[in-house]
């Protein structure tokens, strides 16, 4: 699936790029066209958007100032060879001095030094079109491709809040290492220009998940998971729904059809926020809104399948414990549903991993 997400989303980004902002011709001699360096910066962008090399700042700059180092090259300099060479040679220069290295940059500079009399033409207009513009047209594209897709692009940086907008770091990365640390294994290794500190951060979390749980034992969803479940239909009120969750104290509740086969799931947030939009839009009160979401009396009640989410992680029987502990921890999700050929067969909670993990600890040796 990554090739394919890579994939559309350079098409997607190149055609948008080509269709409504330059106009798709190689031919030098108008102000806004598509060029063979922007190809290269789509495959950045869509196939590796964590990258320190992909990032806007980057991309954007560097094949700015790399397209003003060119022309200015092409100015002074009119061997062809020495032309070329002094061109990439000072980009790269001018790139890493702003902090903005972008491979494409690279080509930008041999591109606009292979036509010189193009460059006599445009001039400096050649960085500001199509180099910047086509190039933050770019970005723009591959900033809302990645949130509908699932990934982060730009990529975090280590200070940026908490995803629950606290002032701690995301448990994956509370590792004990300060940015300065992190920041001092990328130098070491020589790896600052292709690896994020935050994105070092959390391969070095996971990694530790990772030996908890072999430490743990080969646990899988089927050893852990709750068999014996409480479902609900897409035609269940809400009313009822909330009732289950207060009866059971539930903090989550899977949505089936006639078949068993999994739907979605509905968490008691889900009711809150549904609660909260209500009373935003309606004027009253969060508690008139809420008795008014689960009055089983009115016109048209609302219904598990009106606020149930459909997305969200999956697993199979044969899951390993380590991939459940990296679906709970790197997202706002409580339980991931365990599924054999779309049925549901059971639930994996937040409740369920604590209480395998202190089992395992339990029956562990002390050294």
């Amino acid at each position: 699936m990554e090739p394919l997400r890579a994939g559309f989303g350079a098409l997607l980004g190149l055609g948008l790029v080509g269709q409504f902002i330059l106009s798709p011709t190689v031919d030098l001699t108008d102000g806004l066209y598509l060029v063979a360096p922007l190809g290269a910066t789509s495959v950045l962008l869509f196939a590796v958007p964590n990258s320190p090399l992909a990032q806007p700042w980057s991309a954007i700059v560097g094949n700015t100032v790399a397209a003003l180092v060119a022309v200015s090259v092409c100015m002074v300099v009119s061997d062809p060879v020495a032309r070329i060479a002094l061109s990439v040679g000072l980009a790269v220069f001018a790139t890493i001095g702003c902090r903005a290295v972008h491979p494409p940059a690279g080509a930008v500079a041999m591109t606009a030094a292979m036509s010189p009399d193009a460059m006599e033409r445009l001039g400096f207009w050649f960085a500001l079109a199509p180099i910047a513009t086509g190039t933050i047209a770019l970005v723009l594209v591959a900033i809302a491709y990645a949130r509908i897709t699932g990934r982060r692009y730009p990529f975090r940086q280590f200070d940026d809040p908490h995803s629950k907008e606290s002032g701690d770091t995301d448990p994956a990365e509370r590792l004990g290492l300060s940015e300065q640390d992190l920041t001092d294994i990328l130098e070491r290794y020589r790896q600052s220009f292709n690896l994020g500190v935050k994105d070092l951060a959390r391969l070095i979390g996971a990694a530790e998940v990772q030996v908890a749980t072999q430490q743990a034992g080969p646990l899988t969803a089927a050893d852990i998971m709750s068999r014996n479940l409480t479902t609900v239909r897409l035609t269940t009120p809400l009313g009822d729904v909330a009732d289950l969750f207060k009866r059971h104290r539930f903090t989550s509740l899977p949505v089936i059809d006639s078949d068993a086969r999994f739907l979605g799931v509905i968490f008691q947030i889900h009711l809150i926020g549904r609660a909260r939009d209500d009373a935003l839009r309606l004027d009253r009160g969060f508690a008139p809104a809420l008795r008014r979401l689960v009055d089983r009396a009115r016109g048209r009640p609302v219904l598990a399948g009106d606020i149930m989410s459909a997305t969200g992680p999956r697993a199979v029987a044969t899951t390993p414990l380590s991939v459940l502990l990296a679906m709970m921890g790197d997202r706002d999700v409580d339980a991931v549903p365990v599924l054999d050929c779309g049925k549901l067969i059971g639930i994996v909670t937040r409740t369920d991993l604590i209480a395998a993990m202190a089992r395992r600890i339990a029956r562990t040796p002390s050294g």
